[in-house]
């Protein structure tokens, strides 16, 4: 093939290549959050990227819609959308079997989602999030839960209060400023509602220009001088809500009035999470109360409440506060060979060790001693040993540990020869040991 035409080793624009250890790091931290739902009693779900076109244009955000998403037609001539969220999914599964689920339901899903905007920090095209629901119960308890959830998925990862600010305010707020202001329908108290989720995107003059446009009066004003009416109610609710989250041991959390979030679907409690770090700007984890969503699909209203948040954002987070939890990817232990004769040998004593749920690499070329120990060691592998004539025979195995913390080399432990049973035994101790 001519220079000319070779193909790019680079991948598409706002997308990521996960070579192994990248792809152990992002599931070392999935993990611990799948750890923490699953112990809160959340059950995980899936379903496929690829959604019917009108499921995002009967209820969402008109700029994610339009603009963001990978949208074409299929060979049937059928629109269809790769998942830039997955709320509507969820509703519409939900809607699908609702005669036959119990509620409330605890659920979650982790996978890929994709929008086609510009790439920059903290936002690809692809990229990976979790989305947390708690379906069939009003407001007040769930909304807590799901706060508080939040809230001990960040602190899993060890992160300090003063790490994160998580923000709350309501969408019902937000309408009943934009009417007291002189949004005169509620098409136009939602534009103003658009625009204030993209205030902190624009210049102050522009934005303040377009809330002229929209409405004679700053919604923001009234939320701030009602003393009395539906805006003073909800704000003081609002409030309310928030102390009682606080009496849960969240100690930050706040009020922000000109919070919106950009989805039209949601009909109570808004929050996001944001780090208090000024490298990260954006917010980590967002949700809300969305009741109106699963009637879409025909029949009575339930009532949800959800949040979600991706890996980019979340992943510059834990790197900045150096909270990143250790790759896993390595085996535990590494078989050496002392000749090639006996490879097949070594390849019995690494389906034994397997069958004792121990990780295992085991050489296959014809490799000097110092070279397996110095390839074990590249690898994170923290066990070597060898396979020679006398270990083939007799089944026992000698451990050498390659990391300085699982105890030195003239230690009692390594000077033994183990049955593969025993051997296992030692090795998650000792490792075990280095994780206290």
């Amino acid at each position: 093939m001519d220079k000319e035409q070779r193909l790019s080793t680079e991948p598409y624009k706002g997308v990521r290549d996960f070579y192994p250890e990248d792809w152990a790091q992002h599931g070392a931290i999935f993990r611990k959050i799948r750890r923490v739902l699953r112990m809160n009693g959340y059950a995980e779900y899936q379903a496929s990227p690829l959604e019917r076109t009108e499921l995002y244009e009967s209820k969402g955000n008109d700029e994610i819609v339009s603009d963001q998403t990978y949208t074409f037609e299929d060979r049937g001539g059928r629109s269809v959308t790769l998942r830039p969220e997955m709320t509507p999914t969820l509703a519409r599964m939900v809607a699908a079997k609702r005669r036959e689920l119990t509620f409330p339901l605890r659920w979650f899903s982790i996978g890929n989602r994709f929008r086609y905007e510009r790439p920059q920090k903290g936002r690809l095209r692809e990229f990976y999030q979790a989305d947390i629901d708690l379906v069939g119960l009003p407001e007040g308890e769930a909304d807590r839960e799901i706060v508080w959830l939040a809230y001990r998925i960040v602190k899993a990862f060890g992160a300090k209060d003063e790490d994160f600010k998580i923000r709350v305010n309501d969408r019902r707020l937000l309408m009943s400023a934009a009417e007291a202001a002189g949004c005169v329908t509620p098409d136009i108290a939602r534009q103003y509602l658009r625009l204030l989720d993209k205030k902190d995107k624009l210049p102050a003059e522009t934005y303040r220009a377009q809330l002229a446009a929209i409405v004679p009066r700053d919604p923001m004003a009234v939320v701030e001088e009602e003393t009395e009416g539906p805006v003073a109610e909800r704000r003081d609710a609002v409030k309310a809500f928030i102390e009682s989250v606080k009496k849960w041991g969240v100690s930050n959390v706040v009020f922000d009035p000109t919070l919106a979030r950009g989805f039209d679907y949601y009909t109570g409690i808004v929050f996001e999470i944001f780090d208090t770090n000024p490298e990260n700007p954006r917010a980590l984890f967002g949700g809300g109360r969305y009741d109106g969503l699963v009637s879409l699909f025909g029949g009575e209203a339930v009532p949800a409440v959800g949040f979600a948040f991706g890996d980019v954002t979340f992943q510059d987070f834990l790197a900045t506060h150096n909270l990143l939890p250790a790759p896993n990817a390595a085996p535990d232990i590494y078989i050496g060979t002392a000749s090639e004769e006996l490879v097949p040998a070594a390849q019995m004593a690494g389906m034994n060790l397997r069958m004792q749920r121990v990780k295992t690499w085991v050489n296959l070329r014809k490799r000097k001693l110092f070279d397996q120990i110095d390839e074990a060691r590249k690898r994170g592998i923290p066990f070597f040993t060898l396979i020679g004539d006398e270990e083939a025979g007799s089944g026992m195995l000698r451990l050498q540990p390659l990391r300085d913390e699982l105890g030195r080399k003239d230690d009692e432990r390594w000077k033994k020869a183990y049955s593969v049973e025993d051997a296992a035994h030692v090795m998650r101790e000792a490792l075990k040991a280095t994780e206290a």
